[in-house]
């Protein structure tokens, strides 16, 4: 590979980090004094489970981007010769507005069901838990998570979204609202994940809040609900919505024992035979029994 393309790779890689670094600190500034504020529970986060978040941090805004690529631009191929181009240009014509709005809907419910499936199907679970192992809520576990199971849920969201024509990648305002879906999703998964109080009232049942999603990731109760990040009323038209008025979770994790360090948690999905792998459900049968 000819050294300037090395260079060029290495400037990309550099501009990433660097700007990944001061999103960080922006999130830092915004949630560090509201989760000290309004904290659900007073708690001290130890200084290795930082660390470890930090790293999936990084990685997550660096890897994902690249993996979904090859596969969004394969759909967008697929859709131009399958769906009806009548449709695509009628889609295309909508006012950007539109577009928007509806990749955020359409996104919406296809997360939701790649979520609702990385709980319900023991491989997909295996990476998925990884996310749910934590024990303490707060903003930065929004991007605890393994990169594949990233990748796997966004591209269930971004996937009927590029098939239905409003996030082409083949089109440049088909990029614009790709990436308006994927940083919807992002600020608003720090914010669910924050370890605040904050309830909505009546609009509760249109945006997500974080005891919306506290609940998805409480250990003793089910969580097998509240799949959606950012729309509430999905789970509710699917039967999953679990938001009681005055109660929130006091715990948080999975019983099942997962490795501690970085390095460990991503090699751990892969190195489980099939007949070894555990699903959610399995892990709130356990935590159960824990809690009895």
């Amino acid at each position: 590979m000819p050294a300037f393309l090395d260079q060029q790779h290495l400037h990309v890689f550099l501009m990433s980090t660097v700007r990944l670094g001061a999103w960080l600190v922006i999130l830092a500034i915004i949630f560090l004094p509201l989760e000290r504020l309004f904290a659900v529970h007073q708690q001290k986060i130890p200084g290795k489970t930082v660390a470890i978040n930090l790293g999936y941090y990084f990685l997550n805004g660096l890897l994902p981007g690249l993996l979904l690529a090859a596969p969004l631009s394969l759909a967008a191929w697929g859709a131009y010769h399958i769906v009806p181009y009548s449709l695509h240009a009628a889609v295309v014509a909508w006012p950007l507005w539109l577009r928007i709005l509806v990749g955020l809907i359409v996104g919406e419910i296809g997360s939701y069901w790649g979520h609702r499936w990385a709980h319900q199907i023991p491989l997909l679970w295996r990476f998925h838990s990884i996310h749910h192992s934590a024990e303490q809520l707060y903003f930065l576990v929004s991007a605890r998570a393994h990169p594949l199971d990233n990748v796997f849920i966004r591209l269930c969201g971004l996937f009927p979204a590029v098939v239905l024509g409003v996030a082409s990648p083949l089109t440049a305002s088909g990029g614009v609202v790709a990436l308006a879906i994927v940083l919807a999703a992002t600020i608003w998964g720090f914010f669910i994940h924050a370890n605040l109080r904050w309830r909505f009232g009546p609009i509760e049942w249109l945006i997500a809040t974080p005891a919306f999603h506290h609940w998805h990731h409480t250990l003793v109760e089910p969580r097998d609900r509240n799949y959606a990040s950012m729309l509430p009323w999905i789970d509710r038209i699917f039967g999953t919505y679990y938001l009681p008025p005055n109660q929130l979770p006091s715990t948080y994790g999975i019983a099942t024992k997962i490795p501690e360090s970085l390095s460990e948690q991503l090699l751990y999905p892969l190195r489980s035979l099939p007949k070894q792998i555990g699903s959610a459900s399995d892990d709130n049968k356990k935590s159960g029994e824990i809690a009895q």
